[in-house]
């Protein structure tokens, strides 16, 4: 049953909400100190079986038959590196939208520090397991960078809806392509680095279940806006599309997971479906997610449907697979709004 309207709230710039939200900011700020690991990123290196490159050193160069990693993983590894490699734009629009100064500007240094381990460890991973194509690589490096980032989202509440969308959306997409790629050292790379972007979540997550209180409608609308026009950070890489495509055949990340392990958990914890506080604009807004949701799930139905005839041999009936369902987050100690 949909919940009974309430009249609209008034409008609320967003100058007001980041004032506004600046305790929760603080409060979630010392949350995260508290319960962030210190890890370091050459000891996730398997540098014993690293060898030189060509070129200066006059070592081996790079062929594929030198990657144990499957083609699906190869890019999988390579859009999520180049994501991370794109710190820089990440960093300038953050900082534009919260600022460098009160607890904002100390958690956009903070959340700075920490992504940028991501990039250093899974390049000096690649590198030394010959997984990628160095020269490919920093070709794609030098591109992507130097195009830059604008997530063009319009408010405050948008910039933080998509920042807790994306950072769930990443942790799953590190988190699968480490369980994919059949080696070890990689699976416990991606495992550390998944780690980081499940506590960033968390501090995003938390911040947009304060924003939600203080402004339901606006928030509502940003997570309608956010989520039914979602795209991931690395959508600038070069061949993404096809390198997407790739991914979601493998499963590393397709609909399903983009559905049922990233946009449902979220949802379910901000209670952003059965709210009671909306107005016409947030029941609106929450009319075009469930909307969105069904086309997933319709989207979904027919990836499986694929996939079944793919496997399938000849002459031989389906076997039909459960629904998906959501996967347990990965914690790194107490979440304080569990309920």
């Amino acid at each position: 049953m949909t919940p009974s309207r309430v009249p609209d709230p008034p409008a609320r710039g967003n100058i007001d909400l980041l004032s506004e939200l600046e305790p929760v900011v603080a409060r979630e700020l010392d949350r995260h100190l508290a319960t962030a690991q210190e890890w370091f990123p050459h000891q996730y290196v398997p540098w014993s079986g690293a060898q030189d490159f060509d070129g200066p050193l006059n070592g081996e160069p790079w062929h594929a038959d030198q990657s144990a990693l499957a083609p699906a993983v190869r890019d999988a590894l390579l859009v999520n590196l180049l994501t991370e490699d794109n710190l820089p734009s990440y960093h300038h629009e953050i900082v534009s939208r919260f600022g460098r100064d009160s607890a904002w500007g100390t958690w956009v240094n903070r959340w700075t520090a920490e992504e940028g381990r991501h990039s250093d460890a899974l390049r000096g991973y690649l590198h030394a397991v010959r997984g990628l194509d160095p020269v490919e690589l920093e070709r794609a490096r030098m591109t992507h960078v130097g195009n830059g980032y604008d997530s063009g989202q319009p408010t405050l509440a948008h910039a933080l809806a998509y920042v807790t969308v994306q950072e769930l959306a990443t942790r799953e997409a590190h988190r699968n392509a480490g369980q994919a790629c059949g080696d070890p050292h990689g699976t416990r790379l991606m495992s550390r680095i998944a780690a980081d972007e499940n506590l960033h979540m968390i501090f995003y997550r938390a911040v947009c279940s304060d924003a939600l209180d203080m402004a339901p409608d606006p928030m509502a609308a940003a997570f309608a806006d956010v989520i039914c026009g979602f795209r991931m950070p690395g959508h600038g890489i070069p061949g993404f599309q096809g390198r997407a495509a790739r991914i979601a055949t493998a499963g590393v990340y397709d609909v399903a997971v983009h559905r049922d392990r990233v946009l449902l958990p979220l949802l379910r914890r901000l209670r952003l479906m059965d709210r009671t506080d909306l107005g016409t604009a947030g029941e609106e807004a929450r009319d075009r997610i469930g909307h969105h949701l069904e086309v997933l799930s319709d989207k979904r139905r027919r990836l499986q449907k694929l996939r079944d005839r793919r496997r399938r041999p000849q002459n031989l009936p389906s076997v039909p697979t459960p629904e998906g369902s959501a996967a347990p987050e990965i914690r790194q100690g107490p979440d304080r709004r569990k309920p």
